[in-house]
């Protein structure tokens, strides 16, 4: 029988940036919160001497141990849905104080005015014909012109270091920090992009460009381009993270306490209101209760899912009848489909690719939802293309020209000509929404407590193989332009279809935003429509996936989110925003 525990006023699931902002505002308000992290207790110093490849890029040593927990993935409704027991290029997700957000690169985006009223920009534009039946896009309940006071609060927390976008909407202010230097590299493709008339602009980046105090006291250290960010923890503490920003303000108020190998359970309720959380030692096997007046799930996409659909909140998504919100709108920057890039080979420049930070780039967003022009593109939103340093880390970067034999003279002889002659160019495009897309409870498969793991059940569709090969194309006329002598672009073939690998740490969706009960399952304070006190936040609520990166957009809405928290707890209760119908949104 699980130990009952005294009473607070908050408890978190999760120590990320969802969490982490949370319990952040939360605590400075005064009140007294738990945050409950199933994995272990982690600080910068834990970072110290980590510069390992192997440990870290190739096995993962941040992520979590897919043998305990993991989801299953399955193309079609029928089929025998099969465990994820490995990590592809980038973790599913990770565990230990800070979270998924530990090992985060720091490329940090704000989406467009486009992406929050999708369906009635696109109805506008083309025309209600033009969104297929199947593609099941809607409205966010809010607008841009909502969020952009959260947006600026993230970047002033994270000390975001980047130069406007030229295409961007409006600003209350510039970034806090200057871009990050210039590479060779970046001046390349900055002059090759403004040549072709598009709009270059340096990558906005939480690897900060120098020392700096966010409005909470916090120092983030200057980044020192020792090209180990993805996949690793910072040791000089020169990357925002939830470590050295906002669980660290969390606890300077007294009001904060962190509980590491805490797995949640369940979310417990009466039906109406929750009571609390039951968790479970993984250690010693120990359960406890935790009653508190309010619950906020920040477990990532697969953890708030998960949590919702054990803890029976909400109604689960049907793909065959379309009712129900739960699962519904499962959506990621997938991988595995080919094209969304080119590399380009020269024989007369040299690169030093091996330093490098995280978000040390530079970036077109002409072709971004409201820049391109779908009236003849076969595909509906759209894509940015970057160029990025992040560090050609030894083992993973052994590039040669398509063609070359992978093993004997030549490939010996033409991994060292070209070792510091390529440089690779990529796209991240915007993800619709499906109804044959969605997540739910695998009936066969547990995990370690006999617990059902999470399925997912997605496939590609043109939509996705089309915009693949537009980005290719493009990629391609940039590296002709910065005068590659050989471009190599991945082929996308008309029948590639979505693997397990295909999904990464930007997957989202299943507990979606929206105005209406009927079609979202929590308001634009992330706050869940049929139980009040319960707060979801995190990529879990995005309807769609926007064409670049989710965080600031997570820590955005986390933001929004505990504004209304606290004005949920020093109110009377109930909802914070009236629903409304679908029909009368658009």
């Amino acid at each position: 029988m699980a130990e009952k525990l005294d009473k607070v006023d908050v408890v978190v699931v999760g120590s990320g940036w969802a969490g982490g902002i949370a319990a952040a505002e939360l605590s400075k308000a005064g009140y007294k919160v738990v945050c409950l992290e199933r994995g272990k207790e982690r600080s910068t110093k834990d970072f110290v001497g980590s510069k390992d490849e192997l440990r870290y890029t190739k096995r993962h040593e941040l992520a979590q141990d897919l043998t305990k927990q993991t989801m299953t993935f399955r193309n079609n409704v029928g089929e025998d849905a099969i465990p994820m027991r490995k990590h592809n290029g980038y973790p599913i997700y990770d565990e230990g104080t800070g979270g998924t957000s530990v090992h985060w690169s720091g490329w940090s985006y704000r989406w467009l005015p486009f992406d929050f009223e999708i369906r009635s920009k696109i109805i506008e534009k083309y025309g209600e014909e033009r969104i297929p039946k199947d593609m099941i896009v809607q409205d966010w309940g809010v607008t841009y012109d909502d969020m952009e006071p959260y947006y600026d609060k993230w970047e002033k927390t994270a000390g975001i270091s980047g130069e406007v976008n030229p295409l961007g909407p409006p600003r209350s202010d510039e970034y806090p920090n200057p871009p990050m230097k210039e590479s060779p590299a970046i001046r390349l493709f900055a002059d090759a992009t403004k040549k072709l008339g598009y709009h270059p602009f340096r990558m906005p980046a939480a690897t900060v460009s120098q020392q700096y105090v966010n409005p909470d006291g916090e120092t983030i250290n200057a980044c020192v381009f020792c090209a180990f960010c993805s996949m690793y923890g910072c040791d000089f503490a020169a990357k925002a993270d939830p470590i050295v920003t906002v669980l660290k303000t969390a606890q300077k108020t007294g009001n904060f306490e962190i509980r590491n190998n805490a797995h949640v359970k369940r979310i417990l309720h009466d039906g109406k209101k929750a009571t609390g959380v039951l968790y479970v030692d993984p250690l010693t096997l120990e359960e406890f209760e935790q009653p508190a007046d309010l619950v906020v799930s920040a477990a990532f996409f697969s953890g708030n899912n998960r949590l919702m659909m054990l803890s029976g909140i909400g109604e689960q998504y049907n793909p065959e009848t379309g009712k129900g919100v739960i699962g519904k709108n499962f959506t990621s920057h997938y991988t595995g489909i080919g094209g969304n890039a080119a590399t380009a080979y020269f024989e007369d420049k040299k690169f030093n690719t091996f330093a490098g930070a995280g978000a040390l780039g530079c970036v077109i967003d002409d072709f971004n939802g409201d820049h391109i022009d779908n009236t003849d593109t076969d595909f509906l939103h759209g894509f940015n293309i970057s160029i990025f340093q992040d560090g050609a880390a030894a083992i993973a970067n052994n590039r040669v020209p398509q063609g070359t034999p992978y093993w004997g003279k030549e490939f010996k002889e033409k991994s060292v000509h070209y070792a510091h002659r390529y440089l690779n160019i990529g796209g991240m495009q915007g993800t619709m929404p499906y109804t044959h897309n969605y997540l739910d409870l695998d009936p066969t498969y547990k995990d370690v407590y006999g617990d059902p793991l999470l399925r997912i059940t997605a496939k590609f569709t043109d939509q996705e193989r089309n915009m693949a090969k537009m980005i290719a194309e493009k990629c391609a006329e940039i590296a002709e332009e910065m005068g590659a002598d050989i471009i190599d672009t991945p082929p996308v073939a008309d029948d590639v279809e979505m693997t397990s690998s295909s999904v990464n740490t930007h997957a989202a969706g299943g507990v979606i935003m929206g105005v209406d009960p009927e079609t979202s399952a929590v308001n634009t304070y992330s706050q869940v429509w049929g139980m009040e006190n319960v707060f979801v936040v995190g990529g879990s609520s995005f309807p769609h996936f926007g064409n670049s990166n989710p965080t600031e957009t997570i820590g955005a809405f986390a933001y929004r989110a505990a504004e209304g928290m606290i004005k949920y707890l020093k109110g009377d209760g109930g909802l914070l925003v009236e629903s409304k119908t679908s029909k009368e949104t658009v």
